[in-house]
């Protein structure tokens, strides 16, 4: 909570759920038949878990109906407090943190964010909640996504942009003592770091305040992590048994490194990896998977990938992570580029995604394409900063 020794008054915060209203199962599935003769071993996994699925349904659902000019309509109920592990969660720093019914419950309470209208009871839940935004690095989508959804959740904003310059980092102060001083002014705290790792060291400097990674440098981005695979199961309708294939600068891109991550939380996930020589997915990640049991394999042929996943992430080649190795940024840009000879070859059912912003490696002609889904993944990231931002601060 604010500082007791802050002068501002706040409007009365609203009490917190007592229950947990979790709603409508965030894996529909078809009723299977039931199984009644000798089936393979792979099949009876499959059966029990579409019944683990059934039951989780039968847990978090409870979707409300009424009329309205004499017409029912299914409405989806605001969650209360978390029920799984998610209300233990004090911070959200790596994408290692968030379990499979952790991701299961927060985008339940992500569909239900979704249908927050301005003017709601929802729409005020975080009244007199204060979050900050200290970004080091420059963003669009990320600042604006995370202020979007305080706001339309009724809580108020302190923003500064590029921290490293106009705050007192320029003058030699720690993050550790930013941290510190900051949260004295909020409740929550949203930081952007060049530095990877950085995240980790904010959120043991802070006290009582949670703290979200925004991307920490070329380590993580858990929150990108979160809503890409929210998108993942919008588009397809599941999260299970899915190809993925990452395409781009995999060395420094923190999206792919936290979306691979939380993908192994589901079942029969494998990747491809297609990059250039300079920027291939780190051995953290490739060990990471390999200590779980996921399939993974490296591959220069884009269009044979792409012919066969489910979701392909094309990610920018980025330039700022180079530094003064402009010889092996011209080499790997311009590399893999989605076109239209790629989308020719995707499945028909696939989906392209990417964390944006975009230079070429995806042409424009894809964008009307309806298996392009990067602007409705960014649109996503809304309705999940809106979860978490409940989630963290127990509302």
């Amino acid at each position: 909570s604010a500082s007791a020794s802050a002068s501002v008054s706040f409007a009365p915060r609203p009490a917190a759920a007592t229950t947990a209203t979790i709603t409508t199962s965030i894996l529909r599935r078809r009723n299977q038949p039931s199984i009644v003769a000798v089936v393979p071993q792979h099949q009876q996994r499959q059966h029990q878990q579409q019944q683990q699925q059934q039951t989780r349904r039968q847990r978090f659902s409870s979707v409300v109906t009424h009329a309205a000019g004499g017409k029912k309509i299914n409405k989806i109920a605001m969650p209360g407090l978390p029920t799984t592990a998610l209300k233990d969660l004090s911070s959200c720093v790596e994408a290692q943190q968030f379990t499979r019914p952790m991701l299961e419950e927060l985008f339940v309470i992500a569909d239900a964010m979704a249908e927050v209208k301005p003017g709601s009871e929802e729409s005020s839940m975080l009244a007199g909640y204060l979050m900050a935004t200290l970004f080091y690095e420059p963003s669009t989508r990320t600042r604006l996504s995370f202020e979007g959804a305080m706001g339309r959740l009724g809580g108020g904003i302190l923003s500064t942009e590029s921290a490293g310059e106009y705050s007192s980092a320029a003058k030699g102060e720690t993050l550790e003592d930013t941290i510190r001083t900051v949260e004295s002014y909020c409740d929550i705290i949203v930081l952007r770091h060049f530095a990877a790792g950085s995240a980790r060291i904010a959120a043991n400097a802070s006290t009582h305040s949670p703290v979200i990674n925004a991307g920490d440098g070329p380590g993580q981005h858990p929150t990108q992590g979160l809503l890409d695979v929210y998108t993942i199961y919008k588009e397809l309708g599941r999260l299970d048994n899915i190809k993925v294939g990452l395409v781009g600068d995999l060395a420094n891109g923190r999206t792919v490194r936290s979306l691979a991550s939380m993908l192994t939380a589901f079942d029969n996930v494998s990747f491809y990896f297609i990059a250039p020589d300079v920027v291939k997915m780190g051995d953290d990640i490739k060990a990471e998977l390999d200590a779980k049991g996921v399939k993974w394999e490296e591959s220069d042929d884009l269009l044979s990938v792409a012919s066969k996943v489910d979701v392909l992430y094309q990610t920018r080649i980025q330039k700022e992570r180079f530094g003064d190795r402009i010889d092996d940024y011209e080499k790997a840009r311009g590399k893999f580029i989605i076109d239209k000879a790629v989308m020719d070859v995707l499945p028909a059912n696939s989906r392209v995604m990417h964390p944006l912003p975009r230079l070429d490696e995806i042409t424009t002609e894809v964008d009307g394409d309806p298996r392009a889904a990067y602007f409705r993944q960014a649109q996503n990231g809304l309705y999940i900063r809106m979860a978490l931002l409940k989630v963290l601060l127990k509302v």
